[in-house]
């Protein structure tokens, strides 16, 4: 049961507008790019030297305005996250693959607008409640979304979205409306964008398939111009 303290009644209400806040901005632009730092970025001699700096640098540099990097399981991770905030302090940066306690008190720690998982975890969802922090969770089932629903989420993440297909949001619209905004994640590309979007998802996530070397996707430049 939820703690109903008013302090923890104030933060459901920072919990509640923050995931407003998400939901009026990727309106405004409906993509989210997903980094993970790789063994590269804690073997640079400097955090800001490291590829995924680079990276998010040249998403931000054509407009991208939501970007999540994963949590790991690092010494640096806390260090590397704080290190991109003061440095891209107009990008939306969020915290992805939210899993555990552990990543979500680092989370917290950090002070990240938004975080996403990509399963349904109540308890999990519970805490991140608690202290005011958004956790959208990952759905797969009816059940889950229902349950998400439920649990006062207006939006959610549909992962693996590329195994349950561009019809899968129409074909739950019929039972279960209405339905919450969700964010298309897993298996897509930035061709997906525009057929998805189409469909009724209100955002899509992309990974780093966006970016083929040093080079960005073409179909990303274009759908961003």
């Amino acid at each position: 049961m939820l703690n109903t303290s008013d302090s923890a009644l104030a933060d459901s209400s920072l919990w509640r507008h923050r995931q407003g806040q998400l939901i009026e901005s990727l309106r405004a632009q409906p993509l989210l790019v997903v980094v993970r730092p790789s063994q590269s970025d804690w073997s640079s001699d400097r955090l800001e030297h490291g590829p995924l700096h680079g990276l998010i640098e040249q998403l931000a540099s054509v407009g991208v305005q939501h970007i999540e990097v994963a949590w790991v399981d690092h010494p640096l991770w806390l260090s590397l996250i704080r290190i991109l905030q003061a440095h891209f302090p107009d990008l939306q940066l969020g915290i992805a693959s939210v899993t555990s306690q552990k990543s979500l008190e680092e989370v917290i720690a950090v002070g990240v607008p938004y975080a996403m998982s990509p399963c349904f975890d109540p308890a999990l969802l519970a805490q991140a409640r608690r202290h005011g922090q958004l956790l959208v969770p990952g759905v797969f089932s009816p059940t889950e979304v229902l349950q998400a629903v439920d649990f006062g989420c207006e939006l959610v993440k549909l992962f693996p979205a590329s195994c349950l297909g561009i019809d899968y949001r129409r074909q739950l619209s019929a039972p279960m409306t209405p339905l919450p905004c969700m964010i298309a994640a897993g298996g897509l590309r930035a061709e997906h964008l525009d057929p998805w979007l189409a469909a009724g998802y209100h955002a899509l996530a992309l990974g780093r398939g966006v970016i083929n070397g040093a080079m960005l996707d073409p179909t990303l430049l274009s759908w961003l111009r």
